[in-house]
């Protein structure tokens, strides 16, 4: 268990999101020292302890819940019961932060609103993730990962132009609203006045596109994937992956006719003009892919790395955790609680070179019920 003082020791989170988004920003809460009180509904829990089959799960419950809700306190409510809403008032009241992401006007209908809540606590951060904002045709519509990446563009990012649409293999969008949600709720802490923090899904992933959706303003061009090895919509040749006689190399920026060079491949020698590595990016790339696919990944990254040229073999999971540049970060922690006791990543964030741990696995359903009660 790590020393390291955590900035947030001392603050009070009272989080009623479920599913991802919302609880991806609590956790890192939790992770730099908040104390995050976890609200559930009283029979079902968060939907995302049983979101996926039981092959997926740990400790009877959907190893997601497990992963996104560690070091949290659980306490299940009805929040249409009086005495149970009464309760998270009485949390409320004393909170640094309250957060949800529930679609809009739920939090109004149970009287949870920010305006009613600030009536409580006249130092209250509210955050809230929606997944289109409050207004327009999309508001009322379900703020789901796959759903934000299709509406998005993001699709149309990723493969190949011969591909179809091809959506990311995480969920990017929940993701980044909640670290998006962090963000905004630190500046409001650090300003020292109530302030309702606001982050929808959507806007969230058009930040993400920033570069492509800044080209296209101008010009109003589809972007151009290309055909070959793509990686990138908006850069030239070489980067891409490369398929080797034992696996996939990934090559990144690099001038083509120092990379004909170096690997004693010709072809590569007749582009010369910068201009050329993105106008003539699949013609170049094919030409890499049946060079490469010649010899070992090993053999090519022995001639590569120490020309400083950027590239890296592509690795499994496997092979990943069985490296030394893996074992030496430390990013795996293990985690116990009442029913469970398991592996799983820890904070990234370092303060003075030590690693924010947590032993705290995820919690059972209203496990902290009694205390909690007992305490407000």
């Amino acid at each position: 268990m790590s020393t390291v003082s955590k900035p947030l020791e001392g603050l009070l989170v009272l989080d009623f999101s479920q599913f991802l988004s919302g609880p991806s920003a609590s956790l890192r809460l939790a992770d730099l020292g908040a104390r995050v009180i976890k609200v559930e509904h009283h029979e079902k829990g968060d939907l995302s302890r049983s979101i996926y089959a039981s092959h997926f799960n740990i400790a009877n419950e959907s190893a997601f819940y497990q992963a996104i809700n560690r070091g949290k306190e659980s306490l299940k409510l009805n929040l249409k019961d009086a005495d149970d809403l009464a309760l998270a008032l009485k949390i409320a009241a004393k909170a640094d932060v309250v957060m949800h992401n529930f679609r809009p006007g739920v939090m109004q209908r149970l009287g949870l609103s920010y305006e009613h809540l600030c009536k409580l606590n006249d130092k209250l951060v509210y955050g809230e993730i929606s997944g289109y904002g409050n207004e327009g045709p999309w508001s009322k519509e379900p703020g789901q990962d796959l759903l934000l990446q299709a509406l998005s563009g993001l699709t149309g990012l990723s493969g190949s132009d011969s591909d179809d649409a091809m959506p990311m293999g995480l969920a990017i969008a929940d993701n980044l609203a909640g670290a998006q949600l962090v963000q905004g709720l630190l500046a409001a802490l650090f300003s020292g006045e109530p302030i309702l923090v606001q982050v929808s899904m959507l806007e969230a992933i058009l930040d993400f596109q920033f570069e492509p959706l800044t080209l296209y303003y101008q010009d109003a061009e589809p972007i151009v994937r290309g055909d070959v090895n793509s990686a990138h919509s908006l850069v030239g040749a070489p980067y891409g992956l490369y398929q080797c006689s034992n696996g996939y190399i990934a090559l990144a920026m690099g001038a083509i006719p120092k990379l004909g060079e170096l690997l004693s491949c010709d072809a590569l020698l007749a582009y010369s003009e910068s201009s050329t590595w993105f106008a003539k990016r699949d013609e170049i790339k094919q030409i890499l892919a049946d060079f490469l696919v010649s010899n070992t990944c090993e053999h090519w990254l022995s001639i590569l790395e120490p020309a400083d040229i950027w590239c890296a073999q592509v690795l499994n999971w496997k092979q990943l955790l069985e490296h030394d540049g893996f074992k030496v970060l430390n990013m795996v922690q293990e985690v116990k609680g009442q029913n469970s006791q398991y592996l799983t990543t820890r904070c990234p964030i370092k303060f003075d070179d030590q690693a924010l741990l947590s032993e705290r696995a995820a919690p059972s359903l209203g496990e902290h019920n009694e205390s909690l009660r007992a305490e407000f």
